[in-house]
């Protein structure tokens, strides 16, 4: 899934041509410093990119490489407010499968392209425009010399990712990840490239620059949202519009150089003609200015952009129980063998009625799946004539949507029943056993703030994977302590 995001990290150095002139220039596209050295650096040329093709940068916003909590970011130069636009993207300046220079031919083999991740058109339009000369977005291309830099899990060694992101579920989605990509560009991408070679080179366009480019459209891309349907009580146009597939990513010029926190000071707006960054509270002088990629949990953010939020500022953290773990405690307390093939019908039944045994998901104020939770505690708690029942009437009539919400909160949960209770409580230790053993030196049930110098000691994916499993491990612990008899 890709949703309004931008960059965790951008790659320059600085220089100018002569010192008067390269204040003068950098001074109105927002740069905050100069260099000296003999060559156009990439982030100037970015800069000057921008300048030709009507990328309007506001003066109170500056990009830089100081104060900013990742390589680069953005700026405030003065104070902003709420309302002010901070840049506009003119929609002819975004890299996508309908601005490249092969958009004819991606149009025109567009069935030969469909894919379940829907990236592989903007896939071919990278692999083309990132390697050609000629390219009208190398000066943007050029600030990524090596994707690799971003450091997604999907470029940890399988050793790496499972040993220090045990349970958190990233090693599994990763394991997905690069199936899915080998087996697309192995099916989907392989072939057309085989078949117009006179545009791309399978020597040059390989599996290895393509899962690169996989992790940048990651990292760096924007999807626009569907527009809504006016007409909102025509039957016919509702169901059209859920059977909308969702709009294809792109690339975004200067809104990937915005880096992300939970509590965003700017979001991206679209219009017919344009992109514009906006201020959506007020930022004073020399803060940063700040994008949202969405609601997302810190696993999230490591495994589609390669950083995370320091623990415990992401309010958006989540913690998957996996619902095999909530079957696993009621088998163990399910005593004789009735017991035992009640389960077993139950469980069948679950299967049935929620079709994948997925995870239910907590959030810091409550369980956020709450509804398929009720489902997995209603059924698996039920006695053998309430099973019965229950099987003979096909279902049970739902209780309230807002009652069920309110029990899985933080402030229900003390109060469901017992046999609830213990089930989740139960769920929540076995799940915190699947993290492992962590770094040596740290412990993964403390803070890290609290810890200073052995957090110093780490790497810097050590970091990162201790700031997903601390966030994820205070979540179960806090669930613990509310269903605690």
């Amino acid at each position: 899934m890709v949703v309004s995001c931008a960059a965790p990290n951008c790659f320059t150095r600085r220089t100018k041509e002569t010192q008067e002139a390269a204040i003068t220039f950098h001074t109105s596209l927002g740069v905050d410093r100069v260099d000296d050295g003999p060559e156009v650096d990439p982030l100037q040329n970015f800069l000057q990119w921008c300048n030709r093709v009507g990328l309007d940068l506001s003066n109170k916003v500056c990009v830089s490489k100081e104060g900013t909590v990742a390589e680069y970011g953005m700026l405030a130069k003065d104070n902003i407010e709420e309302g002010e636009v901070l840049f506009t993207i003119p929609r002819s300046a975004l890299l996508h499968q309908e601005t490249t220079k092969v958009s004819a031919l991606l149009d025109k083999e567009k069935s030969c392209l469909e894919s379940s991740s829907g990236w592989v058109p903007l896939l071919l339009a990278l692999l083309y425009e990132y390697t050609s000369p000629q390219s009208h977005w190398k000066p943007y291309l050029s600030l990524w010399t090596d994707f690799k830099t971003l450091d997604h899990p999907m470029f940890w060694s399988k050793e790496e990712r499972d040993r220090l992101l045990s349970g958190t579920g990233i090693p599994e989605a990763v394991d997905t990840d690069l199936a899915n990509i080998q087996r697309e560009y192995s099916d989907v991408v392989l072939p057309f490239i085989a078949k117009h070679r006179d545009v791309w080179n399978p020597d040059t366009h390989t599996l290895e620059l393509y899962t690169q480019l996989v992790a940048f459209v990651m990292a760096y891309s924007f999807q626009e949202p569907q527009e809504e349907d006016d007409d909102e009580n025509d039957d016919d146009d509702e169901e059209e519009e859920e059977e909308k597939a969702p709009n294809p990513p792109m690339m975004v010029p200067m809104a990937d150089m915005l880096n992300h926190v939970s509590k965003h000071n700017a979001n991206l707006e679209f219009t017919p003609d344009s992109l514009k960054m906006v201020c959506v509270r007020p930022i004073s002088k020399g803060e940063e200015v700040f994008n949202t990629y969405g609601q997302m949990a810190n696993w999230q953010l490591l495994h589609m952009y390669g950083f995370t939020e320091p623990y415990p500022s992401n309010s958006n953290d989540t913690a998957d129980i996996p619902i095999t773990n909530i079957y696993k405690v009621a088998a163990q307390g399910a005593g004789c063998d009735v017991g035992r093939r009640l389960l077993e019908e139950q469980w069948e039944m679950l299967g049935q009625m929620m079709q994948e045994k997925g995870a239910v998901v907590f959030g810091k104020q409550g369980c956020l799946t709450d509804t398929e939770l009720h489902t997995v505690l209603k059924v698996l708690c039920m006695s053998e004539e309430e099973f019965s029942e229950f099987k003979a009437n096909e279902g049970w009539e739902e209780d309230e949507e807002d009652e069920i919400s309110l029990a899985f909160s933080n402030e229900g949960l003390p109060g469901l029943k017992a046999s609830w209770k213990w089930l989740l409580h139960e769920a929540a230790r076995l799940t915190l056993r699947s993290y492992g053993d962590w770094a040596e030196g740290v412990d993964s049930h403390q803070a890290p703030t609290e810890d200073r110098v052995a957090l110093g000691g780490l790497s810097s994916r050590q970091q990162k994977a201790l700031q997903v499993r601390c966030g994820q491990q205070s979540i179960l612990h806090r669930l613990m302590e509310l269903t605690k008899s």
